[in-house]
């Protein structure tokens, strides 16, 4: 078999994290990055003049929204996520849902924590589509301090890391700092430390806001593009590593809605046959021929409620998807829905039912 053999630089789309104290001002520092689109898990983007996509409920939402900007990538230039710890508890509270425990040390032997690192790995690849479209992928997170020691050194010290759970973060932190083309880390310079005349009260003196983006024991911290070692936290200082990064049409992106199986834990949900569930390239309908939805009903979840909003589902379009399935009659309320069918099924496996929405509204339009 014969290879083309590529050479030279290839200027693509950025995948960058940006972590730091609290109030540094990483989401000021993010508005400025080029033509930004928040993804807002926390709400600190309020007094921010930037685009947001809506405040997502659920791992779900989020990702829906992520498959939003890969299919119109003309719609920004920078996919901010703010943050990636909010986000990560989205996923956790996923794992939970889709297994039915109440606690992520229900599993036993960690499990739980290796089911969470694969659906990071999952959410990791689907940014990285988001990436073969063109637009840049921005991740703000919070830092925790951890104790530090090295085997080989008496003594331990303090040392700054993304804050992606205590426990987590030995799995998934790391996916996260591989999967960067560039990790900043933001925080107030300390000048020096003064005493009294008596060398007994110190106090801290400084308080310049800097960003450092090499490793160092103190902190994580990486680049490929031969930064200094320190810069001011000012966008302004990296602005020219953002000018040469062209988009790719939508033509050539693979855009996979429904993450791959492992054999470790394949991608389905355990309480209900996932096989015969449908999968499409997630095509959206032309304009003008998508229903308003009816006003979401109390009996039904807010997660599911915000899925249908988002996508502009009716309630009469979820009972059709799922008598078309053969789980519930058409004229089965979803008060008589099983809690498990709606949490397993209708939310964790919204792309497929979405999909059979869709095929039903194609359907409709031919006659």
């Amino acid at each position: 078999m014969d290879f083309e053999i590529i050479s030279g630089v290839i200027h693509r789309a950025q995948k960058v994290v940006v972590y730091g104290v609290e109030g540094v001002g990483k989401s000021t520092f993010a508005s400025k990055f080029p033509d930004p689109i928040f993804i807002d898990t926390e709400g600190s983007t309020s007094k921010l003049n930037v685009k947001r996509l809506p405040k997502p409920t659920s791992y779900e939402m989020m990702n829906e929204e992520i498959r939003h900007v890969i299919l119109h990538p003309d719609i920004c230039k920078t996919l901010v996520i703010d943050t990636a710890d909010w986000a990560e508890q989205y996923i956790v509270d996923y794992v939970l849902n889709k297994h039915q425990k109440k606690g992520i040390e229900d599993f036993g032997y960690g499990n739980g924590y290796v089911y969470v690192k694969e659906e990071v790995a999952r959410f990791l690849h689907l940014l990285d589509e988001v990436i073969n479209v063109g637009v840049n992928v921005l991740l703000l997170a919070h830092a925790q301090i951890r104790k530090f020691e090295q085997p080989d050194e008496l003594g331990a010290y303090d040392r700054y890391e993304l804050k992606l759970g205590k426990k987590t973060s030995s799995q998934t932190a790391p996916l996260v700092k591989e999967w960067a083309d560039m990790v900043l880390f933001a925080n107030y310079k300390t000048y020096s430390v003064a005493v009294d005349k008596d060398g007994k009260k110190h106090k801290a003196q400084g308080g310049q806001r800097v960003m450092y983006t090499t490793h160092h024991p103190c902190w994580d911290a990486k680049n490929r593009d031969g930064l200094p070692e320190e810069l001011p936290f000012d966008y302004a200082t990296i602005a020219h590593l953002f000018t040469s990064s062209p988009n790719v049409p939508v033509a050539q992106a693979v855009v996979n809605p429904t993450p791959q199986a492992t054999d470790n834990a394949p991608y389905t949900v355990e309480s209900v046959p996932m096989e015969d569930m449908l999968t499409s390239t997630q095509e959206p309908l032309k304009s003008g021929v998508q229903p308003v939805p009816t006003p979401a009903v109390s009996s039904l979840p807010k997660a599911l409620q915000d899925l249908m909003n988002a996508n502009l589902v009716t309630e009469d379009e979820i009972r059709a998807a799922v008598a078309k399935r053969g789980y519930y009659t058409k004229e089965t309320p979803f008060s008589n829905y099983d809690p498990n069918f709606i949490n397993g099924v209708l939310i964790g496996a919204w792309s497929q039912v979405l999909d059979i929405i869709k095929e039903i509204r194609q359907q409709d339009m031919q006659f």
